[in-house]
């Protein structure tokens, strides 16, 4: 498995023009990602190397994506499929909506990334609500959009119930100790 490590990561991103307050989003993402694994209780095997690169590349296009109106999730996954970090990339390509949803599905690197880029607003972590009503003021333009946003959230609560059973302590205790 070929995983960039943190300073690969910040090259790389440097190197596919990220914008500051994206790259700010970015960091603060791994902040959290990197949290919750270090407060996992053993019952999952999750590999932190590879939460920590792919919360870090989450958004990889996405500045170019502002340009351009393509998808940076789905971008984002290609382009670091043809950089050699499939791995990656596959995470990368569920951060905006995760391919498993199943409340009773083994939890993964994906369902971390997700979750913990579902609680940053630009560079400051916020709760669930806080986050979802940012992302329909700024996304939500058509009906369809709204609707998909507010689903989202409810896999949002899900993931959320989901990591709560493998972690330590409560994952708002977890969050709070990072502010």
């Amino acid at each position: 498995m070929n995983i960039p490590d943190i300073t690969t990561c910040v090259a790389l991103l440097q190197q596919y023009d990220i914008l500051p307050n994206v790259l700010q989003h970015s960091l603060q993402v791994h902040k959290v990602a990197c949290a919750i694994v270090s407060h996992l209780n053993g019952s999952a095997a999750i590999n932190r190397d590879v939460v920590c690169a792919a919360a870090l590349l989450h958004d990889i296009t996405k500045s170019r994506a502002l340009k351009t109106g393509e998808k940076h999730d789905i971008s984002g996954k290609e382009l670091l499929e043809s950089l050699g970090y499939p791995e990656i990339a596959d995470i990368v390509g569920q951060h905006v909506f995760l391919r498993d949803t199943s409340p009773n599905s083994p939890l993964n690197e994906a369902d971390i990334v997700y979750y913990a880029d579902k609680r940053v607003m630009h560079d400051t972590i916020v709760t669930v609500d806080q986050r979802i009503e940012d992302l329909l003021m700024r996304y939500g333009t058509t009906p369809e959009r709204y609707n998909k946003i507010l689903e989202n959230k409810d896999i949002i609560i899900l993931v959320e119930n989901k990591l709560q059973r493998h972690l330590t302590k409560p994952i708002e205790d977890i969050i709070s100790s990072i502010q």
